[in-house]
């Protein structure tokens, strides 16, 4: 049925009604999608918002925030996620690693400690694949020695998840520390990812 031959008997022919009646539709149109977004929360309107946060990252499944500062690593990429985390832990790394494979030798050469034992706040590290991976340890259990990280780009461009791996896996990777002879990280820094 055509629209103005609707509006035209709803409206009786008033042109004064049929103006009302448009703009209300169309007040009901702008403002579902907005009642949808708030209805979901805090949580949902600040990631939307772009606030740069691991956390709602992780839980989304892909970061929405701004542009991290200082970050010269490929936006979307493992090396973007794991400058971003070690950024915002307070403990930053270079911007000069290059791909996920060459960051071990390269925190070698600028002096980072490197070994096979993980850590909260290191930079996990492999070879593996074309470009190797990398990504940012966010805890180690204790009592398991199972140890978790936080990663982009490991499932497809800018989506962020974290995997937890037993505590024997460590052999087979490599993880990247502070510089040698630094300061100690503050764990409550680390933690606050």
């Amino acid at each position: 049925m055509n629209p103005a031959l609707v509006l035209t008997l709803v409206s009786g022919g008033n042109m004064k009604k049929q103006i009302s009646l448009v703009l209300a539709t169309m007040a009901v149109i702008v403002a579902l999608p907005v009642m949808a977004v708030f209805s979901m929360g805090g949580s949902v309107v600040s990631f939307l918002a772009g606030t740069p946060s691991a956390e709602a990252a992780e839980s989304q499944g892909f970061y929405m925030g701004g542009p991290v500062e200082g970050n010269t690593y490929a936006w979307g990429n493992c090396t973007y996620w794991s400058f971003a985390m070690r950024l915002w832990a307070g403990i930053p790394i270079p911007t000069t690693w290059g791909n996920a494979n060459t960051w071990d030798d390269r925190a070698i050469l600028d002096g980072y400690e490197v070994n096979h034992i993980p850590q909260a706040g290191a930079v996990f590290q492999t070879d593996k694949g074309e470009w190797g991976h990398v990504a940012y340890v966010k805890a180690v259990d204790d009592k398991t020695g199972q140890w978790t990280i936080s990663e982009m780009n490991a499932s497809g461009l800018n989506m962020v998840g974290t995997r937890t791996f037993a505590k024997d896996s460590a052999q087979y990777y490599t993880f990247i520390h502070g510089k040698k002879g630094a300061a100690p990280w503050t764990l409550s820094s680390i933690l606050s990812l």
